[in-house]
């Protein structure tokens, strides 16, 4: 049984299929994990196990009929509790929709039923997707934060209650977890993946993003998930026939990097830089260190109006109704949107596409992007998720980026390699970054 968590979930599927495997055991190993470091983690913001055997059953009995299966079928799959379900309640971390379900599935939820998967439950996440951390404990070291806001989405993959999870960044969100929990978190490009039936906290900004165990994993999951929504106007028409096998095959030739210490290195721990310095020299022939484009410095700055105007609207009616049942991050965040005048949010997104046109050039010459997922290992301590320095501007610019747990830091804890790459591009993208994931595994 504890064979089934070295496995590629493409390989758990094809032993699914060759009923090598039902998806009944597979659930049922997952459900010993839970029961096993739930209680510390304190990953699931809801779980039903009668329910979850049940679906494993019909999904068995499903595939014993000679039905046609899908390529997720029978994988257990957790969501961040701000993806709307019919059938679980969906409470986005916040005492306000306490026990409230959305009234459908979000359109990533029927795309993964259609494809075979099972929804486990619903992950932890920081109240309304932005800073105020859940109950959520890093799987590493329970003193120490999982990262946010997918804090739950991360934490269950780390420490294989799930093997496969979905979150979602409008900041960091995805990239710092996937760091500090030291698994791999994937945020494709912006437009990818729907985010209907899903929270919206900023339509400029949201991103859903996956978390894996492996480059691979992550890429048969975002092959089922990206596609046209006519009820998201930021998706685009986009192919995903050759996304898993692109990702296999990987680059023609070793690629060439850039690797950006950006103007928060600073901010960086010692052993972490240490840490950062030998991957470097590790990749010489491959990698180029550059200073970061003077631009990025607005960057951070024009995320930050754009993130806190969208947050003013969307929560306006909590905010009146509920102010005081709301965290002290979200009541500033607010205040301070309302305050941003419709000139300074107009200029903050017409820099996105000047700012990104400019960025692309990077690509002409370079397989992609490097720098640091976080500042550092996840800090002690639960009252922060941590701080997404390294990661708003690839939000800003919609970019593909993925963490790879492919260092250590302090107390061996992991620490994650951020890589990010050209718009559009994500085949190629995961490609690259799965050879990187295995060059570091030699």
């Amino acid at each position: 049984m504890s064979d089934i968590f070295s496995l590629k979930v493409e390989e758990l599927t094809s032993k699914i299929k060759d009923a090598q495997l039902t998806s009944v055991e597979i659930c049922e190993a997952y459900l010993e994990r839970i029961k096993k470091f739930e209680k510390d983690v304190k990953a699931w913001a809801h779980f039903d196990k009668k329910l979850l055997l049940e679906k494993a059953a019909e999904s068995d009995e499903h595939r014993r009929s000679g039905k046609p299966l899908g390529p997720l079928h029978g994988i257990p799959i957790a969501l961040k509790d701000i993806i709307g379900t019919v059938d679980m309640p969906t409470e986005c971390g916040t005492v306000i929709r306490k026990g409230k379900s959305f009234s459908q599935n979000a359109e990533i939820v029927d795309l993964l039923l259609s494809a075979g998967a099972i929804v486990m439950g619903k992950t932890a996440t920081s109240e309304l997707a932005f800073l105020g951390p859940p109950k959520t404990t890093n799987p590493h070291d329970p003193t120490r934060t999982p990262g946010g806001s997918s804090s739950g989405s991360a934490a269950s993959v780390a420490s294989f209650m799930a093997p496969l999870s979905i979150g979602s960044q409008t900041g960091g969100s995805v990239i710092r977890p996937a760091s500090y929990c030291g698994v791999v978190g994937y945020k494709p490009s912006y437009g990818l993946i729907s985010r209907n039936g899903v929270l919206k906290t900023s339509d400029k900004l949201d991103h859903i993003g996956i978390f894996g165990r492996s480059v691979e994993d992550v890429a048969l999951l975002a092959k089922v998930l990206i596609k046209k929504d006519n009820y998201d106007s930021a998706t685009v028409y986009y192919s995903t026939e050759n996304m898993l096998d692109e990702a296999k095959k990987g680059p023609l030739f070793d690629p060439k990097f850039i690797f950006y210490k950006t103007d928060h290195w600073k901010i960086v721990d010692k052993k972490s830089k240490e840490a950062f310095e030998y991957f470097i020299k590790s990749f010489k022939k491959n990698i180029e260190v550059f200073d970061t484009p003077s631009y990025f410095k607005d960057i951070h700055k024009y995320h930050q109006i754009i993130h806190e105007t969208d947050l003013a609207n969307n929560f306006a009616i909590y905010y009146k109704k509920y102010k005081k049942k709301l965290s002290k991050y979200m009541q500033d965040a607010i205040a301070k949107g309302n305050k941003h005048s419709a000139k300074d949010y107009a200029e903050a997104i017409d820099f996105m596409k000047r700012s990104y046109e400019s960025y692309q050039e990077v690509f002409e010459d370079y397989h992609g992007v490097l720098s640091p997922s976080s500042p550092g290992v996840a800090p002690k301590g639960l009252k922060s998720t941590g701080t997404a320095e390294f990661n708003k501007v690839w939000s800003y610019l919609g970019t593909p980026c993925i963490s790879l747990p492919l260092l250590q830091g302090e107390g061996n804890m992991p620490l994650g390699v951020q890589l990010i790459g050209a718009k559009y591009d994500d085949h190629r993208f995961l490609g690259v970054a799965n050879w990187l994931e295995k060059e570091c595994n030699k």
